[in-house]
């Protein structure tokens, strides 16, 4: 049980940098691109573009300064592609904590991506 636990939380790590680091060379095949807004649904964090990536990157890095299980439970959903449940059982949360954390990570991370707009 704790081994699978682990395995999801690394397994949504390297997910995340593959896909930043996916982004981050796209992008920067393309200088010069501008930002796009960034749009987030109450189902999940919706990313339009590569370079959109890269601002939820470092969006969510700010997150994990602030609050890092939050981060977690972002990275979990959104990279890692848990659900509720499945993120509760790794983080040893139960389920309706996830929805409450995922829900104010969610507002928060809409707050700070449309900064970088």
């Amino acid at each position: 049980m704790a081994e699978s636990r682990a395995l999801y939380g690394v397994a949504s790590q390297i997910m995340r940098r593959v896909i930043v680091d996916y982004a981050r060379s796209e992008k920067a095949d393309k200088r010069g691109a501008g930002w796009d807004r960034v749009p987030l649904t109450d189902a999940a964090v919706a990313i339009s573009t590569k370079a959109d990536i890269v601002v939820l990157d470092e969006a969510l890095t700010r997150l994990s300064a602030v609050d890092s299980r939050l981060a977690r439970v972002v990275e979990l959903r959104y990279f890692g592609g848990l659900t509720i449940d499945e993120t509760a059982e790794v983080l040893e949360l139960s389920p309706a904590t996830v929805v409450r954390e995922w829900t104010f990570a969610k507002a928060w991370l809409r707050v700070e991506l449309t900064k970088s707009v």
